[in-house]
C-alpha cells in the first residue's frame, strides 16, 4: 500500500485536503510496469529553461479549471498545457502546449498566440484522423480520435481525447465527446487515472452515456467541465453518485499525484465557471 497522504492537495486552504486524508490511497501493483496498457513512461531530455508557478515534486502535477472545457496542467519541470484552447476562455499565461477541438469556437482558436510552442489540433484539416505524440521535458501528449454529432451529420475523427502523461499520471481530456467509447478506443487510451469530462448532457454525450463511458474508462478521479450552470452540474452529480464518491475542492486548482489517488472512483468538482 502506498503513502496514506491525501489524494490531492489544494494550492490554497488545507481544510478539505486534511479531511480527505482518511481516504484510502490507490495501491500500485507490482506488475504495473509490465502492463502494455500502462502508457506513462518517464520523460527524459529538455528540462532546462522551464519556469513553473506551482512548487511541485517530481511525482506531482497541478490542475486548474480555467472554465468551459479549458484546464491548465502544470508539470514539475514547468511545462504548461491549455486544453481546448480558444479565443474566449484562456489561462492567464501563454502555455507551452495548446490542444484544440473542432466542435464549436469555444473549443479552438483560429489565431492561437504565436508564442505557444506547440499547437495540437484534435482534427486533421486535410481530412482523416489527427495523430499526435509529443514529448516536451516531463510531459507526453498523445490523442485518440472520436466522432462528433451523430446520424447523417456525423463528422468522423473531428474530436480528440488528448492524454497528458506527467508525474506518472495519465490525464485524459475527453473534449467534445458525442458517443460512448468502444473497446478499441479504450485499448488506445490505455490506463486513465484522471478524466476531464464534459457533463452538460445535451451538447455532448447524454448523462447516462457519459457515466457509462467513465465507468468503462475506469479513472480514479473525474473532474467535470462543460456544464454551463450549477444546476446542470448538480444534476450530473446526483445521477453519478451511485457509482462515484463526490468531493468538492473549494478551489479552482489542485495538486495531484498518482500514488495518492483515491481507492474508490471519485468526482472532484473544481471551482470556476462552467459555461
Amino acid at each position: 500500500m502506498t503513502d496514506a497522504r491525501p489524494w490531492f492537495r489544494r494550492l490554497a486552504g488545507p481544510a478539505l485536503a486534511a479531511m480527505l486524508a482518511t481516504v484510502p490511497p490507490l495501491a500500485t501493483p507490482a506488475s504495473a510496469q509490465a502492463d502494455p496498457l500502462r502508457n506513462c513512461p518517464p520523460m527524459l531530455a529538455g528540462l532546462d529553461g522551464l519556469i513553473h508557478r506551482a512548487a511541485l515534486a517530481q511525482d506531482e502535477a497541478a490542475l486548474t479549471f480555467v472554465g468551459h472545457a479549458t484546464f491548465l496542467i502544470e508539470s514539475a519541470a514547468g511545462v504548461t498545457v491549455a486544453t481546448d484552447y480558444n479565443d474566449y476562455v484562456r489561462p492567464d499565461i501563454v502555455p507551452t502546449i495548446a490542444t484544440m477541438n473542432r466542435a464549436h469556437r469555444t473549443h479552438y482558436s483560429l489565431a492561437p498566440d504565436p508564442a505557444i510552442a506547440h499547437v495540437l489540433r484534435g482534427w486533421d484539416p486535410q481530412g482523416g484522423a489527427a495523430e499526435h505524440d509529443l514529448e516536451v521535458a516531463d510531459v507526453r501528449v498523445r490523442n485518440v480520435t472520436t466522432n462528433i454529432r451523430s446520424g447523417a451529420g456525423t463528422a468522423y475523427d473531428e474530436n480528440s481525447i488528448f492524454v497528458f502523461e506527467t508525474a506518472g499520471l495519465c490525464i485524459a481530456h475527453l473534449g467534445h465527446l458525442h458517443h460512448v467509447l468502444e473497446p478499441e478506443h479504450l485499448v488506445a487510451l490505455g490506463r486513465v487515472d484522471v478524466a476531464l469530462a464534459p457533463v452538460d448532457g445535451s451538447w455532448t454525450l447524454d448523462t447516462e452515456g457519459m457515466i457509462e463511458t467513465l465507468r468503462r474508462m475506469g479513472p480514479r478521479l473525474v473532474v467535470p467541465m462543460h456544464f454551463f450552470s450549477p444546476l446542470r452540474l448538480e444534476q450530473f452529480l446526483e445521477a453519478a453518485s451511485p457509482h462515484f464518491e463526490i468531493a468538492r475542492a473549494g478551489s479552482a486548482s489542485v495538486i495531484l499525484s498518482r500514488d495518492g489517488l483515491p481507492q474508490r472512483p471519485t468526482i472532484l468538482v473544481l471551482d470556476g465557471p462552467g459555461r
